[in-house]
């Protein structure tokens, strides 16, 4: 039998197709106009399993419609880890606020422990000028580079498991700076359980109708679900984004 996440894909890529051939209208004035972009980001990073490394991170957008829009990721670590990402995201303007729903498809190779994590899930969310909220649900594989194909060795498969993000911002989402705070087990480079969450802070600044300047800081605890929680790792970013 075919995996979960490949039933679901196979169902969910029909839709998709029909919405990006939408015809282009005016966008949802409350969030502003979504343009075709680029992001570069650098990061320092600090967790106690790689200890100190750097990462840089090159994202694109591209909204082919008021209705459908792409993402794509890439990040690559000096702690000898890359990562690639797919969002796909079918959007439904509300008399008040937005409704989504989300595809994302993460890969991540390990180069430095021999290992691949494939990932994928399916979220449907809400969002209004100041909260977007994210539920959904998502299953990964995970794979040694040195399994012996023909062995008993297999691969391991955790069928089930549910993705949250909550996020909060100062200021509605088309004003040309914002800061925002967000829980979540899940960012654009990694889908932890739902007992280890991310809490993020970001901002930005659109220095003109091309340029921004984007910031952010993450912090991941260890130990939430116990009486003590301690820390595990942090993350800072900076960079900045083209709208063509």
């Amino acid at each position: 039998m075919r995996p979960i996440w490949q039933k679901a894909l196979s169902l969910l890529i029909p839709v998709v197709m029909i919405w990006a051939s939408v015809p282009a209208v005016a966008g949802n004035p409350g969030f502003g106009e979504r343009k075709y972009s680029i992001s570069v980001m650098g990061e320092y990073s600090y967790n106690q399993t790689w200890l100190h490394h750097g990462n840089i991170d090159v994202q694109g957008l591209m909204p082919f419609n008021p209705y459908f829009e792409m993402e794509a990721k890439l990040q690559a670590s000096t702690a000898n880890v890359y990562t690639g990402s797919v969002q796909l995201r079918p959007k439904f303007a509300l008399p008040v606020g937005e409704l989504f729903i989300e595809t994302d498809v993460l890969c991540k190779l390990l180069a430095r422990n021999r290992l691949s994590d494939l990932t994928a899930g399916l979220g449907i969310g809400y969002r209004m000028d100041y909260v977007s909220v994210t539920v959904g649900m998502y299953c990964r594989v995970l794979d040694n580079w040195d399994r012996q194909w023909h062995s008993d060795e297999t691969y391991v498969v955790e069928p089930f498991n549910v993705m949250y993000r909550l996020e909060v911002f100062c200021r509605p989402q088309n004003n040309p700076w914002n800061i925002s705070a967000c829980v979540s087990n899940v960012d654009d480079y990694q889908m932890e359980r739902v007992w280890q969450p991310l809490f993020m802070l970001g901002g930005y600044y659109d220095v003109d109708d091309h340029w921004r300047l984007n910031i952010g800081a993450q912090c991941k605890p260890t130990g939430m679900f116990h009486l003590d929680a301690t820390f595990y790792g942090a993350t800072a970013r900076a960079g900045f984004t083209y709208k063509f």
